[in-house]
């Protein structure tokens, strides 16, 4: 029975959630990305209290590795090796857009469809992977640069759905929107939970001295030669 703090601080929302075995147990959200820094401290404390759990209860820190903002990454980041330092527990890494695909796969639970996610990067240029409903990767994170035609080959064999702050730039130049769905998103690190306990069962834990965020840069663009 894997108990185990998760946090993300990826993007503009951060969160921190307390999870056993895969199910979210108690989940704090900061909407000030300028505060994640002092407020994720603040919900370890709170939601600790809260559960009535020690440190020492816990199995594991479970972190958003990215990709997503540079600084939030790093604050997450090195919130959640500072905290495996002083309780010496494991630290577990997890992908940003895999965390943000099982967060809607366990909203609209449509098996048959894959699914994308999408962070905002800057001007035309998005953090992006695709995944199927196993959320084995179809299409591997990637930094991409936006263009009419980028996914017409995916969009033919099957529904996409896409969401996330890097999609509503996306549906607006989107050449054909057969098969592709928008759906409104909200990151919360409650949906590391599933991805967390898997990986804590495989003992699928990352070097405190040498981890650092996955910042997935330079861009590429498809664009034809």
């Amino acid at each position: 029975m894997a108990l185990i703090l998760n946090i993300d601080t990826a993007t503009t929302i951060g969160s921190v959630s307390l999870s056993r075995d895969g199910q979210e147990i108690q989940t704090l959200v900061n909407e000030k990305q300028q505060d994640h820094a002092a407020a994720m401290i603040l919900f370890v404390q709170q939601i600790l209290k809260d559960q009535g759990i020690s440190a020492q209860e816990l199995d594991a820190v479970a972190v958003s590795a990215g990709p997503g903002s540079y600084t939030g990454l790093r604050v997450g980041v090195a919130t959640a090796k500072g905290l495996c330092y002083a309780w010496n527990k494991p630290l577990l890494a997890v992908s940003t857009l895999q965390m943000m695909a099982q967060g809607l796969l366990a909203e609209v639970k449509d098996t048959a469809a894959w699914y994308c996610p999408m962070l905002d990067a800057r001007r035309q240029e998005v953090f992006m992977a695709i995944y199927d409903a196993r959320l084995q990767e179809v299409m591997a994170p990637q930094a991409m640069i936006l263009e009419p035609h980028l996914l017409e080959a995916p969009l033919t064999e099957k529904k996409i759905y896409f969401f996330g702050d890097g999609s509503p730039k996306w549906e607006l130049m989107l050449s054909s929107p057969k098969n592709a769905i928008f759906e409104k998103y909200v990151i919360n690190a409650a949906h590391m939970a599933p991805l967390s306990a898997q990986a804590f069962e495989k003992k699928q834990f990352v070097d405190l001295a040498y981890f650092s965020p996955f910042y997935l840069k330079p861009f590429f663009s498809p664009q034809k030669t």
